[in-house]
């Protein structure tokens, strides 16, 4: 699919449809959406006295231009209250309106920068969030399907603009979104494969083929690599699986004026049963996604690669699959990770921090600084903050504040968790220098805390997206399965931290 940027009267455009909006409260309106009332003989103004049209957040209505236009339908999309328009809202409005005229057959179809003139948005900001909705709601899985999809895709969106001299600020904001939406839907793309597809070694390849793509630099260690690194934490996990581990390493470099490199971790269980501390088989098919903090860190790779930001970046993803055959790791064991902290495995179902532990302390061998890892870690996270927001837990409050604004820049919601060190009391092992879970309450706190036994001093935030890494129905700019949260967030914070 197309996105463009071209200049003229949207009213004049002869294509199937035309996107226009409208704010709650408006008596009549004014604009683009004026001019195409006008054309339309006042037929928005009289929907709107009669009470058919609101503006209220998500309303969308559909008019047939009947000849009066150029195009033949119109799209009505409600903006809301005027105050409370932000760019999170642009791309849920674009998401929905590219969906809904996908599903009554349009394949080409302009639009206006939503909140650009009246809502007081930056022109390029608007088209960046318009382009990011549109191609983040539209987006479908069907790789495994045969049957012909019921509705065809949208095959280009123009983004129309009056003034000649926006335009460029409008290609670079629909450049800038493109990259972002695109790398999304590919993170998306890899957590909604299932575990005979994404496996650890499928994992390596496609992080391989984004370096190759892209001018990345790319390392894969193999299962004797990770031996050699004494890496015990992770080899516990891989044990019960029947697919070697990877441990992946992606690098970028966008400056020589600094040796240091802001380190992106995720975790990469490509699939988890829980091991010998086996789930219930209800929605167990759900784990196949345990791997979206791996995920989203190689696709935010790609896209930092495509902005080209001056400064140095490397991620690191331990993959495995977390599975109870005979020769898997049981619960009693003890494991040493690289950095030499030996740790009883209480749970196996607790394997997430395991490998996390290797590529923290791995991150430390390199001397990566900041850190941000990214995991789908704990139910308990997933039941403090449902699947609105992820969880962010911290040892630099200044860094934690820099994740939650690249968050709310890019309408991913991150809420702070505590970290209060009485919390590291749970994770007292009698046999061991520190066990794998700190029991049920404060849950995604203990295991945090378990995560910072193998980051040290280096400034650092662990984000855990269980809950917000899948979503079970449509919803603005997400749609049904993996969400590809993150990879934007991570993106914004790159960005802002190599303009600083």
């Amino acid at each position: 699919m197309d996105v463009k940027v071209t200049s003229g009267d949207i009213a004049k455009l002869k294509i199937d449809a035309i996107v226009v909006n409208l704010f709650e409260g408006t008596a009549i309106p004014a604009g683009a959406t004026g001019a195409v009332d006008k054309a339309l003989g006042g037929l928005i103004s009289r929907l709107i006295a009669d009470g058919e049209i609101k503006g209220k957040l998500g309303e969308t209505t559909l008019l047939h231009s009947m000849d009066r236009l150029a195009a033949a339908r119109v799209l009505v999309v409600g903006l809301g209250k005027e105050k409370e328009l932000n760019l999170a809202r642009i791309r849920g409005v674009a998401a929905e309106a590219s969906r809904y005229l996908r599903k009554v057959g349009v394949k080409r179809f302009a639009t206006i920068t939503h909140g650009a003139g009246i809502g007081g948005i930056n022109a390029e900001k608007s088209a960046q969030a318009v382009t990011e909705g549109a191609i983040l709601g539209l987006y479908t899985f069907r790789k495994h399907q045969t049957k012909e999809p019921e509705q065809k895709d949208i095959q280009e969106i123009l983004i129309v603009e009056r003034d000649r001299q926006k335009l460029s600020q409008l290609r670079r904001g629909c450049a800038t979104g493109r990259i972002l939406a695109e790398a999304t839907n590919l993170a998306r793309d890899m957590a909604n494969e299932p575990g005979n597809h994404m496996t650890p070694t499928t994992m390596a390849e496609m992080a391989s083929k984004v370096a190759q793509d892209h001018g990345l630099e790319v390392k894969v260690l193999e299962k004797n690599d990770i031996e050699k690194l004494r890496m015990g934490a992770l080899l516990g996990v891989a044990q019960g699986s029947r697919q070697p581990p990877k441990f992946i390493i992606l690098s970028y470099k966008g400056t020589r004026a600094s040796k240091t490199a802001l380190g992106l971790i995720g975790k990469g269980i490509t699939f988890d049963s829980g091991g010998i501390s086996i789930k219930p088989s209800e929605n167990m098919g759900d784990m196949k996604g345990d791997m979206a903090g791996g995920a989203a860190v190689i696709a935010a790779m790609r896209a930092i690669a495509e902005l080209r930001p001056k400064i140095n970046v490397t991620a690191l993803v331990p993959a495995t699959e977390n599975l109870p055959d005979g020769a898997a790791v049981k619960p009693g064991d003890i494991l040493k990770a690289m950095n030499g902290k030996t740790i009883e495995v209480v749970n196996t179902d607790a394997e997430g921090r395991l490998v996390l532990a290797d590529a923290l302390s791995y991150a430390g061998k390199l001397k990566l600084s900041p850190l941000v890892d990214v995991a789908t870690l704990t139910g308990a996270c997933h039941v403090a903050l449902g699947d609105v927001c992820s969880g962010a837990f911290t040892n630099n409050q200044e860094l934690v504040e820099k994740v939650i604004k690249a968050g709310d820049e890019s309408g991913e919601r991150i809420w702070q968790m505590p970290m209060d060190d009485d919390y590291k009391e749970q994770n007292k092992s009698d046999v061991a220098d520190i066990k794998n879970t700190g029991g049920r309450w404060g849950g995604a706190i203990t295991a945090a805390q378990f995560l910072a036994e193998f980051v040290g001093e280096t400034p650092w935030v662990h984000l855990d997206i269980a809950g917000t890494d899948r979503t079970d129905k449509d919803r603005r700019f997400l749609v049904k399965g993996a969400t590809g949260v993150t990879v934007r967030t991570l993106v914004n914070l790159v960005l802002s931290l190599a303009q600083a």
